[in-house]
């Protein structure tokens, strides 16, 4: 009850129910949301912390920035999705609101579109020198399928998701996805793309693959692609994606097969020129995860190779865990 009463009380005045449902349809800044509202800055960020203290809306850091959205985790976040559907679609000012919020999302998709432009011939390159990426992409669906020795796919992770093409081919068939990427520009770029995808349910964060923000146990899947060959330790990273996987989850790394083409060293900033299995097993197996036959996708002159690992339902990742949270608490 004190929940229920704290979340009424918070979202009981006009200025903090209109940012509850912006920030149900989008990931906001409070230069965003005092754009759109036409309001004081203080008086945006004093609403957004009273809301943050009740669990209505989760507020994380990117940067310089500060990003808000509706709660997606416990009781609070139930309140918030069922206040925010009572409010009819047709009220006057919510749609000036939306139509607000629907140019901050041009001027992004806009900016995150000049970036993509302006690195996509490198990509093309890259591109054209292995297999086709919707082949790779077929074989990711079949790493991911149902299987009876994994559990299913609700909550997943995307590391280093670049431009969160993952999010945008799993986002549709799982409850909640969240991609972690070092790069502002990037996510900005990935936020674009699940905006445009309507995705409201996932969500970019700037984040340390070495030191994620999550408790132990916290998602179905991890995925990597491309990004191990950036990397000093990738068997870091590996035991990091262990630890917040629950048991039976499935971690499903993509990368090349070793070759010598020093350009993507020298130009492209690659750290290693590709992946061994015989590397990818020990990593794995050192990390708590079972592998299993890797998939070889051959291109010229690299081929892309996709890793399938499943932490067993008995055990626990090498790392050690502090399952001091729940998720649920962790959302709060």
């Amino acid at each position: 009850m004190d929940t229920v009463l704290t979340c009424l009380r918070a979202a009981a005045e006009p200025t903090r129910l209109r940012l509850l449902l912006l920030c149900a349809r989008a990931e906001l800044t409070v230069s965003d949301l005092t754009q759109i509202l036409g309001q004081s800055q203080p008086r945006v960020s004093r609403h957004l912390k009273l809301m943050c203290d009740a669990g209505l809306l989760e507020r994380f850091r990117e940067g310089a920035w500060a990003f808000y959205r509706r709660a997606a985790r416990g009781d609070a976040a139930v309140i918030a999705e069922a206040l925010a559907a009572m409010v009819p679609v047709d009220d006057p000012e919510l749609a000036l609101d939306l139509e607000r919020l629907n140019q901050v999302k041009r001027a992004r998709a806009e900016s995150a579109d000049a970036y993509f432009t302006a690195a996509a011939g490198d990509w093309a390159r890259i591109r054209a020198m292995h297999i086709d990426e919707a082949e790779v992409e077929r074989a990711l669906i079949t790493s991911m399928s149902p299987r009876d020795d994994a559990r299913p796919i609700a909550d997943l992770l995307d590391l280093g998701t670049g431009t969160g093409r993952l999010i945008e081919l799993f986002g549709p068939s799982v409850e909640r996805a969240i991609g972690i990427d070092a790069s502002r520009a990037m996510l900005a770029v990935a936020r674009a793309a699940i905006e445009r995808a309507g995705l409201n349910h996932c969500s970019v964060r700037q984040g340390d693959v070495y030191q994620l923000p999550f408790p132990g146990e916290s998602f179905d899947a991890v995925t990597l692609h491309q990004v191990l060959h950036f990397l000093d330790d990738p068997a870091a990273v590996l035991q990091e994606a262990a630890r917040v996987l629950r048991p039976g989850g499935r971690l499903i790394a993509v990368d090349f097969a070793p070759h010598t083409l020093e350009e993507l060293r020298e130009v492209h900033a690659h750290r290693r020129l590709g992946l061994r299995d015989s590397d990818m097993r020990g990593w794995l197996a050192r990390a708590g995860l079972t592998p299993a036959a890797p998939q070889h996708l051959k291109g010229h002159p690299l081929t892309v190779v996709v890793w399938a690992a499943t932490r067993p339902f008995a055990a626990s990742p090498a790392r050690p865990t502090t399952p001091t949270a729940t998720l649920a608490e962790f959302a709060l």
